[in-house]
C-alpha cells in the first residue's frame, strides 16, 4: 500500500500528509498493522495535518499521542488542521512529571 500520511500514535485524531493532497483524493495511512484511508474534503498542503474524525469546537487535537491543541471551530473528517483552526493549550508539566503538581 502506498502511504500518503503518517500516524504517529494510535491515539491520534490527525495524520500528517507526506505529499500535497487535492480535494477528493484518498489519503492512505497505517495505524499499526492496519491499513486505513480517508477522503480529503479540502486541499491539504505537504506536511500539513488532516482530521481523521469530526472534531467539534474546543475538541482536543491529538498528535504523537498527546494533545497538541484544541479546535477553534468544528473541523470535519477529511479537512485540513492547521494554525487557522486550532490553538495551543499550555501543558502543566509539573503535574505530569511530579505526580499531580505536588512537591515530592
Amino acid at each position: 500500500m502506498k502511504i500518503d500520511a503518517l500516524m504517529m500514535d494510535p491515539k491520534d485524531n490527525v495524520v500528517t500528509c507526506v505529499r500535497e493532497v487535492r480535494v477528493g483524493e484518498t489519503v492512505r495511512y497505517r495505524n499499526g498493522e492496519q491499513e486505513c484511508a480517508i477522503v480529503a474534503k479540502q486541499d491539504i498542503p505537504f506536511c500539513h495535518k488532516i482530521a481523521l474524525e469530526d472534531l467539534g469546537k474546543d475538541a482536543p487535537v491529538r498528535k504523537y499521542g498527546e494533545q497538541i491543541g484544541k479546535t477553534l471551530e468544528p473541523i470535519g473528517a477529511g479537512m485540513r488542521v492547521d494554525h487557522t483552526n486550532i490553538y495551543s493549550v499550555p501543558r502543566d508539566y509539573a503535574s505530569e512529571y511530579m505526580g499531580g503538581g505536588k512537591a515530592q
